[in-house]
């Protein structure tokens, strides 16, 4: 905690940027809009029960023998052999109570902070409200760890990030550049965030996929209230 008694809040716009900083005692906000933050906001919103992330293609099907659903990408394409993809749309089907997903770069971010972090939150433009609410509640120290492309920048992460620390502005210690920079960034594109994003280099890429109306679902905003929370392996909705 810092001097003017508030909480500090910083931005790793790339996972690889955790390294240089000490994720002791803090709250790690994971954020990948396009899709896995936002396929698991929307899933545990829809009756998933639980999610356990993975870096691994073998981890994730090692859990199949104990009725999970395989869910995730590579390259922006289901991996062979898993039940589900990437969609928010399929995560957000009825009967899967129990997902174990890998992804290129969102469940990647996760595994790079969840043995140092104090706790691991999941958020997407789809629970903007409920994380801000919580993240306000809990006076921890906050670092918003943006997914990115194999470890590099991207647009809708950082765009996010800016999102967040503005509706974190004043109860909250502003620290490093990349706020400044995510801040003023999301303010000038807010009321055409989707017609900005569809220049991105991953909407692009997902674009060649077909999965149009995947983006389109990631961009809105408060569709949910749930706050997903990693205990242990297992991301679950924060207990009202």
């Amino acid at each position: 905690m810092n001097e003017n008694k508030k909480p500090t809040l910083e931005i790793c716009l790339t996972p690889d940027a955790v390294s240089f900083i000490d994720l002791t005692g803090k709250i790690a906000v994971i954020v990948d809009i396009f899709r896995a933050t936002s396929c698991m906001v929307a899933g545990l919103a829809s009756g998933v029960t639980h999610v356990v992330p993975v870096a691994s293609v073998e981890d994730a099907l090692s859990y199949k023998s104990e009725g999970y659903v395989t869910a995730g990408e590579r390259n922006g394409e289901k991996v062979e052999g898993f039940d589900i993809g990437n969609s928010p749309f399929e995560h957000m089907e009825q009967e899967f109570k129990k997902i174990v997903m890998t992804t290129t770069n969102g469940t990647q971010a996760i595994e790079a902070v969840k043995n140092t972090a104090e706790q691991v939150v999941i958020a997407a433009f789809l629970n903007l409200k409920a994380v801000t609410s919580y993240l306000k509640s809990q006076n921890k120290d906050v670092v918003i760890v943006c997914a990115g492309w194999k470890s590099r920048f991207n647009a809708e992460d950082s765009l996010f990030a800016g999102a967040l620390a503005l509706k974190l502005k004043g109860d909250f210690w502003w620290e490093g550049d990349e706020i400044l920079f995510s801040t003023h960034s999301y303010s000038s594109v807010k009321n055409n965030l989707s017609k900005i994003l569809k220049h991105s280099s991953h909407y692009k890429r997902l674009k060649e996929h077909g999965v149009e109306n995947d983006m389109d679902f990631c961009l809105e905003i408060d569709k949910f209230k749930n706050v997903p929370i990693l205990k242990g392996n297992i991301l679950e909705n924060l207990a009202k």
